[in-house]
């Protein structure tokens, strides 16, 4: 068997500054996803954990450590002595770099359904080692991503609005993320120095997404009359406000 992969590799250049991906057909019959890097590639399965492993018997080790904090629960009636140490913090985050890897494929390849449920349980990840983690350094490590991760997952969830022509549903995605990071931001202080970068991204996103929101006539109409008046053109400004009035729903009109 040739193990040289030289000619899958000439024929898949890697183009700096890019995430190149695609979906291959698996020897198994499932389909898998590959990543181009700047000396190889990365081939990782759609769903389960990423390299296709089940780390003491379950789908992935962030399924295992929640399981132990289940059945700690269940015998002592509360999570109160439940420790990650320095070992389970540690593989908990080589595994989540596999998540990383997989979502930003999968929001390349336009799948937000994905990129939400690998985000999500990389959150979930942050969550577990931040409360448990017995080392202070093992609780906020993973905090520095935080905003990236929220920001990744809020985009999912705006483009799969967009892709379906729900921008308001998009909008608000956008500024419930928002809303998440600033959170953050108020959480950590100073700490993490000005305000993460994501912030600056998710509001150009919410910007651009306003412009494909029909306008509210009612609202065009009464930014006209405001301009009338700031204007001096009182004529035009008694025409506005008669179709504004016009416009106005009829109280006896049935509520939808």
């Amino acid at each position: 068997m040739n193990l040289d992969i030289s000619d899958i590799l000439g024929g898949w250049p890697f183009e700096p500054g890019q995430v190149i991906v695609r979906k291959i057909a698996g020897k198994d019959g499932r389909e898998k996803i590959q990543m181009r890097l700047d000396m190889g590639l990365l081939q990782m399965e759609l769903t389960g954990r990423p390299d296709g492993q089940t780390p003491h018997g379950k789908e992935s080790l962030l399924v295992h450590y929640q399981h132990l904090l289940q059945r700690h629960r269940q015998d002592h009636g509360t999570d109160a002595g439940f420790e990650l140490d320095e070992k389970a913090c540690e593989t908990l985050r080589a595994e989540a770099v596999m998540y990383y890897h997989r979502y930003l494929a999968m929001f390349v390849l336009e799948d937000f359904e994905s990129v939400e449920r690998d985000t999500s349980r990389n959150l979930r990840v942050m969550d577990l080692c931040n409360t448990y983690g017995v080392e202070q350094s093992d609780r906020f490590v993973l905090e520095q991503h935080r905003p990236y991760v929220l920001m990744m997952r809020t985009r999912a969830r705006a483009q799969a609005a967009l892709r379906d022509q729900r921008p308001k549903q998009a909008l608000s995605a956008v500024q419930a993320g928002i809303e998440d990071i600033q959170a953050f931001s108020q959480r950590f202080g100073g700490d993490l120095g000005a305000d993460p970068p994501e912030l600056t991204i998710l509001n150009a996103l919410a910007r651009e997404i306003e412009t494909r929101i029909p306008a509210d006539p009612r609202m065009q109409l009464q930014s006209e009359l405001d301009a009338a008046v700031a204007e001096e053109r009182y004529e035009d400004a008694a025409h506005l406000r008669d179709m504004l009035h016009r416009s106005e729903p009829d109280p006896r009109d049935p509520i939808e």
